[in-house]
C-alpha cells in the first residue's frame, strides 16, 4: 500500500513538473515577443493607419515583424493617402493587391538610413524594394529640409527595433519608365509636344546622356503656340522648333521641392534651360501655412502671365516630367 502511495506521489510531481516547464516556456515567449517592431510602431500610430493597411495586404507586416532587419520605412501621413486617392483604411483594403504591394514596397528600404545624415546635396539616389528613390537634405531658412522625390520627410528617424520610419507628406510612385521620353509618349494630353520631342531628336537615345526634366506643354498650350496638330508640327521649320522644345527643358533632374528648396529670401529664381536661355521661377505660397510653399509657376522670357504646372514631378528612370497650361515663349 505504502509503495502504491509512493508511486501516486512521485507520477504527482512529474506532472508539476511537466505543468511548471510549460509554463515557464509559455512565460519566455510572452515576454520575447517584440513589440516594437518596424511593423507594430506603425501600426501603433494613428496617423499612419492607412499605410498599416497596405503592409497588412501585401503580406509585408509579416515579413518586418519576423525579420531582424535593419529596415528603414517611408510611411506616407494618412493625409498623404488621402490626397492620393486612399482616404480611408478601407479604401486600401479594397485596393488591387498587386497595386497595393507595389505602393508598400516602393516605400521599404532594406538597411538603416538616418536620412539627416545624407550630405546637403540633391537627389541622392536611394534604392528601395520596388526601385529608386531621390533624396535631397537641403537648408531652408531656419530649418533643415529633406525630401524624397519631391515629398517632404515629415518625421524624422522614429526608432525601432529593427529598422527606423520616416514619415512623409505625400505618396511616393514607383516610376513605369526608364526613359523620360517614353513617359512623355504615353500621355495623351501632350501629344503634339510629344512629336515635337520625336521630330527633332533632342531626347533620342543617342543624345539622351544623364537626367533631365522637362516642362511639356499641354494639347491646348500647343495650339497657342500654332501647333494646333501633329500635322503642324511635322511642317514646322525644324531649327525653330528645336528652339522651342529646348527652351521646355533643363540638364538635371528637378522636383518641385527642389526650387523651394534653393530659392532665397525673394521667393523667385531663374532656371537655366537646354537653349542657354533662362526661366523665372515663382514659388507659391501656402495659403493654410504661413511662410511655406505650396507649388511653383514659370514665366519664359515672352510669356505675360504665370504658366501653371498641372502634373508634376512624374519620376522616369532618368528624369522628372511635369505639365504645364502654357507654353515657355522666348518672344511675346
Amino acid at each position: 500500500m505504502r509503495r502504491h502511495n509512493f508511486s501516486y506521489s512521485k507520477c504527482s510531481l512529474f506532472l508539476l513538473a511537466i505543468n511548471l516547464l510549460f509554463a515557464c516556456k509559455k512565460e519566455e515567449n510572452a515576454t520575447s515577443f517584440d513589440n516594437n517592431k518596424v511593423n507594430l510602431v506603425v501600426a501603433d500610430n494613428f496617423n499612419l493607419s492607412v499605410f498599416n493597411a497596405a503592409l497588412r495586404v501585401s503580406n509585408m507586416d509579416k515579413e518586418l515583424q519576423k525579420g531582424e532587419g535593419p529596415y528603414t520605412l517611408l510611411a506616407p501621413s494618412d493625409n498623404a493617402f488621402g490626397k492620393a486617392g486612399y482616404p480611408t483604411v478601407v479604401s486600401m483594403l479594397s485596393e488591387r493587391a498587386a497595386i497595393v504591394s507595389n505602393i508598400a514596397n516602393y516605400h521599404i528600404l532594406d538597411g538603416k538610413y538616418e536620412l539627416n545624415k545624407l550630405p546637403f546635396l540633391f537627389n541622392q539616389e536611394l534604392k528601395t524594394r520596388r526601385g529608386k528613390v531621390y533624396a535631397t537634405h537641403w537648408v531652408k531658412g531656419a530649418d533643415t529640409v529633406l525630401t524624397l522625390n519631391g515629398a517632404r520627410v515629415l518625421t524624422q528617424n522614429l526608432p525601432a527595433s529593427n529598422g527606423l520610419i520616416q514619415v512623409l507628406d505625400r505618396v511616393m510612385t514607383p516610376y513605369v519608365h526608364d526613359k523620360i521620353v517614353d513617359a512623355i509618349n504615353a500621355d495623351a494630353s501632350i501629344s503634339i509636344f510629344a512629336r515635337a520631342i520625336k521630330r527633332t531628336g533632342i531626347l533620342s537615345e543617342k543624345t539622351n546622356q544623364g537626367a533631365y526634366t522637362v516642362f511639356a506643354p499641354n494639347n491646348a498650350a500647343m495650339t497657342l503656340l500654332g501647333f494646333q496638330s501633329v500635322q503642324d508640327v511635322e511642317l514646322a521649320n525644324l531649327d525653330d522648333l528645336k528652339k522651342l522644345v529646348r527652351y521646355h527643358i533643363l540638364h538635371d533632374r528637378r522636383f518641385v521641392y527642389d526650387y523651394i528648396l534653393s530659392t532665397g529670401n525673394t521667393n523667385m529664381s531663374k532656371q537655366t534651360m537646354l537653349d542657354g536661355n533662362s526661366v523665372d521661377i515663382k514659388l507659391v505660397p501656402n495659403t493654410s501655412s504661413p511662410g511655406s510653399f505650396s507649388g511653383i509657376t514659370l514665366r519664359g522670357l515672352g510669356n505675360t502671365n504665370d504658366v501653371l504646372l498641372q502634373k508634376q514631378d512624374i519620376l522616369t528612370g532618368d528624369g522628372v516630367l511635369h505639365i504645364v497650361d502654357q507654353g515657355l515663349r522666348l518672344t511675346q
